[in-house]
């Protein structure tokens, strides 16, 4: 072994996980990028309420229907998150060492573009936050945690989003071989 090179040792989990992302069953779901794109707005759509329903449990006047509704959106989240991974073949879940070069470098683009988003949204929650306190006449400190709590939300899962949306279709198979008709 050279000075330049490591040993990485592959885990039983990450051989578990691996499989477990690259699985074909629900190939069919993301096989698109029309059906990606679905998913990935699906999943915009589901985080909004459950951050917002969060926030009221936690910040606001802690209605029952607020928790109920928090609950209810977990288990169809954590489906179309399911999907979003598989669609990415698990890209941002799986440890570096069981990826390829092209997947750390994929994974490196949409890290990048994802943290570019991000930057302008917490730009922008920052002004708002504070057009509000001095514009608005509000109290500040009533605004921070919950706008905190729902950036912090989106920067956990722009680099998903964005994935799930840069990933390219699977090559389709060809029956005849690739020179079937040469």
């Amino acid at each position: 072994m050279t000075a330049g090179q490591q040993t990485v040792k592959v885990t039983g989990h990450d051989r578990r996980m691996f499989a477990l992302m690259n699985r074909e069953e629900g190939a069919a779901l993301y096989a698109t990028a029309a059906r990606r794109r679905f998913f990935v707005g699906a999943h915009i759509l589901m985080t909004v309420p459950w951050v917002v329903c969060w926030n009221v449990v936690v910040f606001g006047e802690r209605h029952v229907w607020a928790l109920v509704a928090t609950l209810a959106l977990l288990l169809p989240w954590c489906f179309v998150t399911g999907v979003i991974n598989s669609a990415t073949r698990g890209l941002l879940e799986l440890r570096g060492r069981v990826l390829d070069e092209r997947q750390l470098a994929e994974r490196d683009r949409a890290r990048a573009r994802a943290h570019r988003l991000t930057s302008g949204l917490l730009l922008a929650a920052a002004l708002g936050v504070g057009a509000a306190g001095w514009i608005g006449d509000v109290r500040v400190e009533g605004l921070i945690a919950p706008v905190l709590i729902a950036v912090l939300a989106v920067h956990w899962l722009m680099p998903l989003w964005v994935a799930g949306l840069m990933v390219g279709d699977e090559p389709a198979d060809d029956p005849g071989g690739q020179f079937a008709n040469a």
